[in-house]
């Protein structure tokens, strides 16, 4: 969605508020597709003391599956992002500053781009999520570990001496 701005950058106190959808579904991230619903996109840009300044938040649901479990699970995403908007920059150091093109800003890219710099790099059903037994493959949230316990080779002949006694 593109903007133009050109009565805010001359009206002091002046403000638009904005609203639209992305489709980020084709999104890939880590192997999968986890943006499962539209990215719903509000904010305002406003003309504060002389200067644009673009506030907007980007919400969805993505399908994630656990790092640690492999369940898969669903989890509210919200991002929010603001950054001055100018006609030129007087210096290449500041990366909050985003330049006007004809007056006009692209929110759409302004969106994506800070939706995909927030997604997690690792997702988990639940902070205290145990995983999977490393050797069984037990779901550890959901039952105990099978596996036999293995014996200290140094006390093996000392654990034959207590099945023999049971």
């Amino acid at each position: 969605m593109r903007l133009n701005v050109n009565k805010l950058l001359h009206t002091p106190g002046a403000s638009q508020d904005f609203r639209f959808e992305m489709d980020l579904s084709d999104l890939d991230f880590g192997g999968s597709k986890p943006v499962c619903r539209p990215v719903i996109v509000e904010g305002r840009v406003r003309n504060e003391a002389g200067m644009l300044l673009c506030e907007l938040q980007a919400q969805t649901t993505l399908h994630c599956v656990c790092d640690r479990c492999l369940d898969e699970f669903d989890r509210e995403k919200s991002v929010p992002y603001s950054c001055i908007l100018a006609e030129e920059k007087a210096t290449d150091e500041n990366d909050d500053i985003i330049l006007l093109e004809q007056d006009e800003v692209d929110l759409s890219d302004l969106a994506r781009t800070a939706f995909i710099l927030s997604m997690d790099t690792k997702n988990l059903c639940s902070p205290d999520c145990k995983g999977l037994c490393g050797g069984c493959g037990a779901n550890l949230n959901r039952e105990s570990c099978r596996c036999k316990k293995q014996v200290d080779p140094r006390l093996a002949k000392l654990a034959k001496l207590l099945e023999q006694n049971d």
